[in-house]
């Protein structure tokens, strides 16, 4: 059974930093990277459950995407009722714990 992958305004915003922080619109490998981010986030919609919970909120689960030290923390929530998976916030792995607060969109 598939999931909806949906992205909150905040998850939207950090691609979009992370896209032009790499350089991705210049370097055909950063673009190749980033483009494999979105589909791993995308494959999501097939065994979200498959990720580890977060160490910060045990409700959460967190996609690991890239090698150390340049890994990245996709943050997400499944609804189980609605059959959909929220991106919530994605980071750079090497970044102290995140808040609630980090969350808001």
């Amino acid at each position: 059974m598939a999931y909806l992958v949906r992205f909150t305004s905040r998850a939207e915003r950090d691609l979009a930093l992370l896209y032009d922080e790499i350089y991705a619109s210049s370097s055909g490998t950063a673009r190749e990277w980033y483009f494999g981010l979105k589909q791993a986030i995308l494959s999501l919609a097939e065994l979200p459950r498959r990720c580890p919970l977060t160490r910060e909120d045990k409700r959460l689960r967190q996609l690991l995407y890239g090698t150390k030290p340049h890994f990245y923390r996709v943050i997400y929530r499944i609804d189980e009722k609605r059959l959909e998976v929220d991106v919530l916030h994605i980071r750079h792995g090497a970044r102290r714990q995140f808040k609630r607060t980090d969350l808001a969109t």
